[in-house]
């Protein structure tokens, strides 16, 4: 059952706004897959509220843009950005909130990157995978497209995420009442 407070209510509200504003920043690359903050905030945003509100943040976010709302990267959204060559990105956003959800209840630092890393693993698979599909491409013309240039900044996002989250996580957004 979805029974949730009116503190988490407020929380999630409260980080699916900050996503959608985080997705904005968005700097446009060949082959039609732009580098995103996107897979910076999500796993942010689930690392500070953890799996289960985290993930609900992200499967809200597909949602509003699904339904037409100009919520991803570039002001976009409908169904057919979810059918585009990068939908296979967006749909594996709540796995990888889900991993670094995991990430968060971790003590250590190893298990905590590990988690953030499968995360990350998930989300180029996934969208690998799509954009091969949907473009009728190979998987090395996909792979090449879509995650060959994005792992120096995918590395980048990863140890950001682990200190800036480890930061953020003292403030403790789970104890805040509405």
């Amino acid at each position: 059952m979805f029974r949730l407070s009116t503190a988490q209510i407020s929380r999630i509200g409260l980080f699916t706004a900050l996503t959608i504003i985080m997705s904005q920043i968005s700097i446009p690359m060949p082959y039609g897959v732009p580098m995103t903050m996107q897979t910076f905030i999500i796993p942010l945003v689930a690392f500070l509220l953890g799996k289960k509100e985290g993930t609900y943040v992200s499967i809200i976010y597909m949602i509003l843009g699904l339904v037409g709302l100009p919520v991803f990267a570039g002001f976009t959204g409908g169904l057919s950005i979810i059918l585009g060559p990068t939908g296979g990105f967006i749909l594996s956003f709540p796995l990888m909130a889900y991993c670094s959800g995991i990430a968060s209840e971790k003590e250590s630092k190893i298990s905590v990157i590990s988690w953030l890393v499968i995360g990350a693993i998930l989300n180029y698979l996934v969208g690998m995978f799509y954009f091969s599909l949907m473009t009728s491409s190979s998987l090395m013309v996909a792979f090449t497209a879509c995650v060959l240039p994005f792992i120096p900044t995918a590395i980048i996002k990863i140890v950001l995420v682990y200190f800036v989250g480890e930061k953020l996580k003292k403030l403790n957004f789970k104890k805040i009442k509405a």
